[in-house]
């Protein structure tokens, strides 16, 4: 069965979010969010609220999705790493943006459900794990780009070491998204605009 994504939807919510990027709203239209929410927020599924997923967690606010994939300046040829992955609908976006996701998700049955939708949808570029995101996936970094989904109070020294050379970190930081870039070993700081996220658990 096709599930088309509504118009409205990609025209007055995403868009706006992520400057037109063609890309962006491309993997919004391939990625149903409809699939990604539980059977009785469906109905809410393309507002832009964030929405409860279970287990006190939450799927983001759409139009602060859109914005920080935007703010990663993403690349097909990208190597990412997610942090928070939830349940699983910014993995399978970005999967259809960069060569391969690996995202981590500390709550075993959150992962389970995300595990079951990216396959429902025939993703095989993404890698998932249960884990602590405080520590990142140090095995397959240095990573191109770093996306937390999770509320931090200071930046984790461990995905800033996992993030490469010239690489981009995007992560809510003190109820601000915040995007950093990796320049000669130090960091440029550039602060986005208020969210609220649910806690960063773990590290």
């Amino acid at each position: 069965m096709i599930i088309k994504t509504p118009k409205h939807f990609l025209e007055d919510i995403v868009a706006p979010a992520c400057e037109s990027d063609k890309d962006i709203i491309q993997a919004f239209t391939d990625i149903p969010r409809v699939l990604f929410v539980d059977e009785g927020m469906k109905q809410k599924a393309y507002e832009d609220k964030a929405l409860p997923i279970g287990m006190g967690q939450t799927i983001s606010q759409v139009t602060t999705v859109a914005t920080m994939l935007k703010m990663l300046e993403l690349k097909k040829s990208d190597n990412i790493l997610e942090i928070g992955s939830g349940s699983g609908f910014v993995t399978a976006l970005l999967s259809r943006l960069t060569n391969h996701v690996y995202a981590i998700e500390l709550l075993p049955k959150l992962m389970e459900k995300a595990r079951t939708t990216i396959k429902s949808l025939r993703i095989t570029n993404v890698s998932l794990k249960v884990d602590d995101g405080g520590k990142g996936w140090q095995e397959h970094g240095p990573y191109d780009k770093i996306i937390a989904s999770a509320g931090a109070k200071k930046l984790p020294q461990s995905l800033v070491e996992q993030l490469k050379e010239g690489g981009i970190l995007v992560l809510p930081l003190n109820n601000n998204l915040m995007k950093y870039k990796k320049e000669q070993g130090r960091l440029i700081e550039e602060k986005g605009k208020p969210c609220q996220f649910v806690d960063f658990v773990g590290s």
